[in-house]
């Protein structure tokens, strides 16, 4: 029989438009080699510009459709992403208890891409309490990780460097904080461990604005530890994957870009041809 792909399980909510949340994690999951199980945690109303609503599944609903999933297929990582309440929250985090074997990569889902706020103090707070102390790597913005790491009366520009020693602190194994937010020349993206600084990746800015490229991030840096590499060599294969998909990134309505998971399987235009 042909060989089974890595599965890869993802916790997200669904984006209509493709570009982030569950359909992001898809697309990058399978582009990569991955075979995608998807639980759905919220339905979003949304289009390229922002989001519009959001509700959240039934709880019960989201740790059936993990637990389905658990007992008839092994699962190597899990991705998660928008949980859409605590009490999502609360049952995932019982989940990764019970597998505690199975790495964690956590995109902490605070905003849209317009700043629509999607993660209330309450989620913040679950978050903290529940998720991070399991998770394997959390790949925030430079904004996600302020406002994950600040506690109540500090001012909210703390050092990234200290961000990152407070999620260790919680628990968390590892920290990727993503620079797009920054106001520097280049993008610099840095993993920290324990010990402190891992690596540092420096990426050159691309024009206009992405929808779903947090998402593209996580996933692809899942779908390469699914394969069994170490995390700084998956870290980077991420990375690379998600500057791909931006600088091949399209415009299909009025608001932001999507990336484009497939720009590897775009044909290339034929020699002579207008």
């Amino acid at each position: 029989m042909p060989q089974t792909p890595p599965m890869v399980l993802t916790f997200a909510t669904s984006d209509p438009t493709g570009g982030a949340g569950m359909q992001a994690d898809i697309l990058t999951l399978a582009s990569m080699g991955c075979h995608p199980l998807s639980v759905i945690t919220a339905i979003t109303i949304q289009d390229t510009a922002g989001v519009d609503g959001i509700s959240a599944v039934d709880a019960d609903w989201v740790a059936d459709q993990a637990r389905m999933l658990l007992e008839d297929m092994p699962v190597e990582v899990f991705k998660i992403g928008l949980l859409g309440s605590v009490e999502n929250i609360t049952v995932i985090a019982e989940i990764l208890s019970d597998y505690p074997d199975i790495p964690v990569v956590l995109d902490p889902v605070l905003a849209s891409g317009r700043g629509d706020d999607l993660s209330g103090e309450d989620i913040i707070a679950a978050m903290r309490d529940m998720l991070i102390p399991q998770t394997t790597l959390i790949t925030p913005n430079s904004i996600e990780a302020r406002r994950l790491a600040v506690n109540e009366g500090e001012e909210d520009h703390l050092p990234l460097a200290e961000c990152a020693s407070r999620f260790i602190q919680m628990g968390c194994e590892s920290v990727l904080i993503t620079g797009t937010h920054e106001n520097t020349p280049r993008v610099y993206n840095v993993l920290y461990g324990l010990e402190g600084v891992i690596q540092t990746e420096a990426w050159d800015r691309l024009p206009g604005s992405y929808h779903g490229s947090g998402c593209t991030l996580a996933s692809a840096i899942a779908a390469s530890l699914a394969f069994g590499n170490e995390l700084p060599r998956a870290v980077k294969d991420g990375q690379d994957f998600t500057y791909e998909t931006l600088k091949a990134a399209f415009r299909p309505g009025m608001g932001q870009y999507l990336p484009d998971r497939f720009f590897w399987a775009q044909e290339a235009p034929t020699q002579g041809s207008a």
